[in-house]
């Protein structure tokens, strides 16, 4: 199944999935939410930075702040995240849970469950996600691979394509082990071979790589 039919059935799938997932951990995000308001005091989710959705448009991801508020701005702006930063940028931007100062106690919990990530299931609902898609992008992330690796933009093209995903191709082949390039590689080969079967697979492969932890970066 390709073409119209592929996007309406995807997306009366990820309506009904998405809102009865919402209603089956509302108890756990109700908890979530407490517990960051109470221990620290400030806004409940991530402010930014905006991501690239469907057409390259930016929106706002939902995802449960797990570091200081206004993190990302800190570790670009604030002299304090000096050396953090230029150890953040040569690992592909991305630091292991304890070697961030940032986290919070609460926020190391909720990464190494990827509760954090739960949020996002009010963006597919809305239509700005899906629950299967490539991975959302930023634009800073993105504005330093393309100077490293220049013709990767013509996988954006194909990526821009379809809406971001909650899971996709990446998180279950290897996640945090593959280097952005290739991710962008993969994304990109998946969005030129849209497939109902294959969303279907990585859909149930998704629960096991969230237990066993593979490729999470922690």
């Amino acid at each position: 199944m390709s073409g119209t039919p592929y996007k309406v059935v995807k997306r009366v799938l990820d309506v009904i999935l998405s809102f009865s997932l919402l209603i089956f951990f509302s108890p756990l995000l109700l908890l979530a939410s407490i517990l960051i308001f109470f221990t620290d005091g400030e806004s409940i989710f991530v402010k930014e930075p905006l991501r690239y959705g469907y057409g390259g448009k930016e929106f706002r991801m939902f995802k449960f702040r797990t570091m200081i508020p206004n993190a990302h701005r800190e570790l670009l702006e604030n002299p304090k995240y000096k050396e953090l930063k230029v150890k953040w940028e040569k690992n592909d931007n991305k630091l292991r849970i304890d070697e961030d100062s940032r986290v919070t106690w609460i926020g190391k919990v909720l990464r190494r469950t990827d509760i954090d990530e739960l949020p996002q299931l009010v963006n597919v609902l809305i239509g700005q996600m899906s629950l299967v898609g490539p991975r959302p992008t930023y634009k800073r992330e993105i504005e330093m691979h393309l100077k490293k690796y220049p013709k990767d933009e013509k996988y954006l093209k194909y990526i821009f394509r379809v809406s971001p995903g909650m899971t996709g191709i990446w998180q279950v082949s290897g996640r945090n082990d593959i280097s952005l390039h290739g991710r962008l590689a993969m994304e990109a080969k998946y969005v030129s071979n849209l497939n109902l079967l294959t969303d279907v697979k990585i859909l149930l492969k998704t629960p096991k790589i969230v237990l066993s932890r593979e490729g999470a970066y922690e």
